[in-house]
């Protein structure tokens, strides 16, 4: 099992991160908690930063924030100089209440409301991804009743499909996302957006799909759309001054995995593209990335308090854990495959094999099918690693759980980022109406 980024076993035994124990980081912050590398985050987002330095400055690095947004989170990635992607209205908000630099801020969405463009252009974000005729409309009417101009891109599907989980693939023609390349639909587009008084379009956004492993799709995709551009400049006269070639990058949620470093992602990147602008003839382009799992994924670890420990003699031995599928739903979605360790016990031989149970009730609330672990017991701490990335940001109340709090630790420090819910918290926007007031049963006329 790999110990990532500052993580290290201590002296007590203890696995350690960001020079804290997580046993006392469970004893003082409860449990479910989910623990953020701090110095891995910003290491993953100086990658980024610095392979773009070496291959191609004239770049911008986007943190895509659906895969973990906070506060907190908002103030690190602009420490550390990214762009931010928000999706919503609420992500946009959190962005704007962190004093996030606003000229920095893409907004993406399939079906974004009035509401939030309008949030948006009075906000003055640096640009909004277009992703249907419908916004492209309302969008240039919006910015004409406002007095606005606004920089776009235009989101375009190029019929790529990665080698990834089916919903999480984004990029094939048969997608909810974005204007398809296919039957002129683009294109159309394109001279729609030209055409609009109030919008400047900066150019075209690509994504084909998450935790993706391999290379070639990218380049594939590179090729199409410099086909697209190409033809575009020689039908509209237009040429794109950015090209977003979104994110996707896989990480390595287990010993199967074999992810690409920002490194290599980069120096393809930018090969694929000189390449084919100087095949096209076309000037090259500000290149932007939206990294969200591969900044953010590795970084985060869950830690669980064991209960209940059940042996079925032959069959199977669970130990069930006080979280789940409530707060990382991704096993349920996805199939998704974790590691994790026994995090009181780390320096413990492995003695047997175990599946790790949620609390949800749901059969299917399951977080690892087959653990090696050391002798369990109720009260034991499980660490379950690489949850950075959409679990919080996925995480529900089902069965009318609160939702666990987060820490950032560093250094040996750790600070609280978002408070653990409360019972109170899962009732504050409950109301009870008039007629249901009394406790006592009401008796109902019958016409």
């Amino acid at each position: 099992m790999e110990l990532r980024g500052t993580m290290g076993i201590n002296g007590r035994g203890h696995l350690e991160i960001g020079g804290c124990d997580v046993v006392d980081l469970a004893a003082r912050f409860g449990t479910p908690l989910y623990v953020f590398d701090e110095e891995l985050i910003r290491g993953q987002c100086r990658a980024y930063q610095k392979a773009f330095a070496r291959h191609y400055p004239h770049s911008r690095t986007i943190y895509a924030g659906k895969a973990f947004l906070t506060l907190a989170m908002c103030r690190l990635i602009a420490q550390e100089g990214l762009c931010l992607d928000v999706v919503s209205g609420g992500e946009l908000y959190t962005a704007l209440a962190a004093d996030f630099p606003r000229e920095r801020i893409y907004f993406h969405g399939n079906n974004k409301s009035r509401e939030e463009l309008v949030m948006a252009l009075q906000a003055g974000i640096g640009c909004i991804v277009v992703d249907n005729s419908f916004e492209l409309e309302i969008l240039d009417r919006l910015c004409e009743k406002l007095g606005r101009q606004v920089d776009i891109l235009l989101r375009v599907t190029p019929g790529v499909e990665a080698h990834t989980h089916t919903y999480i693939q984004t990029g094939q023609l048969d997608s909810k996302f974005g204007f398809p390349l296919a039957q002129g639909i683009a294109r159309e587009a394109v001279r729609t957006a030209l055409e609009a008084r109030n919008l400047n379009l900066r150019g075209l956004h690509c994504h084909i799909g998450s935790q993706i492993f391999e290379l070639e799709s990218f380049g594939v995709t590179i090729g199409i759309l410099y086909h697209f551009l190409k033809e575009i400049r020689d039908e509209l006269g237009w040429t794109a001054a950015e090209l977003n070639l979104g994110g996707g990058l896989g990480i390595k949620y287990s010993r199967d995995d074999s992810p690409i470093s920002p490194e290599e992602y980069i120096a393809y990147l930018v090969e694929s593209v000189r390449e084919n602008a100087a095949m096209c003839r076309l000037d090259l382009p500000l290149i932007s990335v939206e990294p969200g799992r591969s900044i953010v994924g590795e970084a985060g670890t869950t830690l669980y308090r064991v209960g209940a420990v059940k042996e079925l003699p032959g069959i199977r031995k669970y130990i069930t854990v006080d979280g789940g599928m409530g707060d990382n739903p991704r096993v349920a979605l996805y199939q998704a495959v974790y590691e994790a360790m026994v995090a009181n016990k780390a320096d413990k031989q492995k003695t047997q094999l175990v599946s790790v149970a949620g609390k949800c009730c749901e059969s299917g609330d399951m977080l690892i099918w087959d653990l090696e672990a050391p002798e369990v017991a109720p009260g034991d701490i499980l660490a379950v690693f690489c949850t950075g990335a959409y679990t919080y940001s996925m995480a529900s109340n089902y069965n009318r759980l609160p939702r666990p709090a987060v820490v950032f630790v560093s250094q040996g420090s750790a600070d609280l980022v978002v408070r653990r819910e409360t019972y109170a918290t899962l009732i504050a926007n409950d109301v009870i109406p008039f007629r249901l007031e009394s406790l006592e049963a009401r008796s109902v006329e019958q016409a």
